[in-house]
């Protein structure tokens, strides 16, 4: 089994982001054409193939479609009659106002009796961007300072909604009258429909008072946008769409894949192939660094008196971050993803967990027969370049424990993975189901 760790890791991976690619996805969810016009919106890193398979399903029963959808620059792929257009993750751009403003448009077009089908993924609130109260270079700044900050998705979408006018129900509200059904690829923990590309077709239960709440609780320098959200809270501005909103009468929304979707597909590649899979119902959030340790405790423990008889994989999702606090100010500074992070991280945990029961030799050797993969599933691990890391039998305990300190403490996991040759490379994966962590511990005798 332990030349053959590291391959498996990579299927269980493959297979994860295969389960939720929108081929699969999409299969037997597409609802059926009605009379009337059939127009397909979308946006986020799947929304490209998303679109595609549903254009070759509706052409097949003889539908015509019209549309358009916007995804990350290189990941539109082939086009056909549905509009695939480019944008900016995760800073939005001029061209994500563009996007907004052509799907806006589109959505003014429809009518009673026609038919919107909306298919939005992870990225979404990034590559559509229509501001409100403020201009695209506030957006973008404060863009920049929130992913900065290590707040959360909703605590970052709960800022953004309240800054637009396509997010937090308010493209359903264009679309009113006509019906709108939403099929998503969810990147958000939880599945929060309301979160997982800003909500675009949903109702939305922040406020304007929970917006300005996230700047202070990051402590986020802007003036201009803390002004317009203040006016919010005043009622100068409408809030966003809530839910019960008459204008969502005509609204429905499906989840076609999540993380889970991505655990379950890795978990049988693993039992497979004789492992026992053990997926964490709990989400992994927060700082990668602590979520790292805290998964070290549990491997550390799984180690105890000689570790599991049979191979024995871990399988945990979620999304964690990464706070780069001053370092924002020079974001090139800063090379790297939370995966990564976590990786490198969770090396230097075990290692100290371990240390402190054994003698040297035997934590080297435990280590020996530890592995990991921490991954994005959309193949983009920050702004690593890379889905992640992926360390095979042997490969943790090659790490030197000071360079893993200095890595982490400067947000800069790429270099330290290039050199191991650990990094995992994908590539855009036309998908987005948020982290996929596992971790595979081999028995003494392997």
């Amino acid at each position: 089994m332990a030349r053959e760790a590291g391959p498996l890791l990579r299927r269980a991976f493959d297979a994860a982001v295969a389960a939720c690619h929108p081929s699969v996805a999409l299969s037997g969810r597409l609802p059926h054409a009605r009379n009337g016009r059939l127009l397909i919106l979308g946006a986020g890193k799947p929304a490209a193939a998303m679109a595609a398979v549903a254009e070759e399903h509706y052409a097949s029963e003889g539908v015509e479609v019209a549309g358009a959808v916007v995804a990350p620059y290189g990941h539109s792929g082939s086009r056909g009659r549905i509009e695939l257009l480019e944008s900016s993750h995760p800073v939005p751009d001029g061209a994500s106002v563009l996007a907004a403003e052509r799907l806006l448009s589109l959505a003014d077009s429809v009518g009673v009796g026609d038919q919107v089908l909306c298919l939005i993924g992870g990225g979404g609130s990034a590559l559509l961007c229509c501001p409100q109260g403020v201009s695209l270079a506030d957006k973008v700044g404060l863009t920049r300072q929130l992913l900065a900050s290590g707040a959360d998705i909703k605590e970052i979408n709960t800022v953004r909604k309240h800054l637009s006018g396509v997010k937090g129900g308010r493209l359903a509200a264009r679309i009113h009258p006509a019906t709108v059904h939403t099929l998503a690829i969810s990147d958000v923990v939880g599945d929060d429909p309301a979160t997982i590309a800003a909500g675009p077709t949903v109702g939305d239960s922040t406020t304007f008072l929970d917006a300005l709440d996230v700047l202070s609780r990051y402590s986020l320098d802007a003036p201009l946008v803390r002004r317009a959200l203040e006016a919010g809270v005043r009622g100068d501005v409408p809030e966003t769409l809530k839910p019960g909103d008459p204008r969502l009468l005509g609204a429905s929304f499906e989840i076609v894949a999540s993380n889970q979707t991505a655990l379950a597909a890795a978990a049988r590649v693993f039992e497979s192939a004789g492992c026992a899979a053990e997926i964490t119902e709990t989400p992994e959030v927060g700082e990668a660094r602590v979520a790292a340790q805290a998964k070290a405790r549990v491997v550390a423990r799984l180690l105890e008196g000689g570790g599991p008889t049979r191979p024995t994989a871990l399988l945990s999702g979620g999304e964690v971050t990464v706070t780069l606090g001053d370092r924002a100010a020079n974001a090139s500074a800063s090379r790297g993803g939370p995966n990564g992070e976590y990786a490198l991280a969770f090396a230097a945990a075990l290692r100290e967990e371990l240390a402190r029961a054994w003698p040297h030799a035997a934590v080297e050797q435990a280590l020996a027969r530890v592995c990991i993969l921490s991954a994005d599933s959309d193949g983009i691990d920050g702004v690593s370049g890379f889905a992640g890391a992926l360390f095979g039998p042997g490969e943790l305990v090659r790490l030197d424990p000071a360079a893993i300190s200095r890595a982490v403490s400067s947000h800069d996991s790429n270099s330290l993975l290039e050199l191991n040759r650990t990094v995992l490379v994908t590539g855009p994966t036309q998908t987005n189901v948020n982290d996929l962590r596992f971790i595979l511990v081999l028995p003494e005798a392997d």
